[in-house]
């Protein structure tokens, strides 16, 4: 939901609580005891009124949480994405981070990888660490090298990859479809035939 209208949403909830409990005192005030015994009684009422708005806030948290678990799906993920050879970084280099396609292209002598971003944990998103030269992936700690091996955490298993096409004019191309791919069957290590040779 966007910022704004949660903003709306809440002091428009506060507004109904306050004209509430100002149309229960009036009815009190006016009425005598005979119609204020068909409102609430003050506690009753303010213990509604606070049920209500936890029940509000929790709401805007659930939300809020489903968004950070579940973004949306947008951009180019799920198609082929090429890369230009200009992106591809130098053996050992700091990993190039495709946003469309949710993956970074790793390199090292052995070859390129193209690795999924998503955490095999969870399917937390796994950013790059620059300060230790690694994955860390800010849920539940597990921590990847720059090969895509897991070396903490509670991960299981190295992240994911997928498949890579050199081009001629030394582009490459990455297939981002999500049944292709390659997940590392239990295997936390990096091997070198992980790597797509690379020019």
């Amino acid at each position: 939901m966007n910022p704004l209208l949660r903003t709306v949403a809440g002091l428009g909830t506060g507004w109904v609580a306050a004209r509430g409990m100002a149309v229960a005192s009036r009815l009190q005030a006016t009425h005598g005891e005979a119609a204020a015994a068909k409102v609430s009684d003050r506690r009753s009422f303010t213990r509604n009124a606070a049920l209500g708005a936890s029940a509000v806030v929790l709401a805007n948290l659930g939300v809020a949480f489903g968004m950070l678990m579940w973004p949306n799906k947008t951009g180019d993920f799920g198609s082929d994405i090429t890369v230009s050879a200009g992106n591809i970084p130098e053996p050992g280099a700091t990993p190039f981070r495709n946003q469309a396609g949710k993956f970074y292209i790793v390199r090292n002598e052995d070859g390129i990888q193209a690795l999924y971003w998503k955490c095999v944990h969870l399917g937390c998103t796994v950013p790059w660490n620059a300060g230790e030269n690694d994955f860390h992936c800010p849920c539940h700690g597990s921590i990847f090298n720059i090969d895509g091996a897991r070396t903490g955490g509670p991960a299981t298993r190295r992240l994911d990859r997928m498949p890579i096409v050199v081009n001629g004019d030394g582009s490459i191309t990455v297939t981002t479809n999500p049944t292709m791919i390659e997940a590392a069957s239990g295997r936390t290590d990096y091997l070198p035939t992980d790597a797509t040779p690379y020019p």
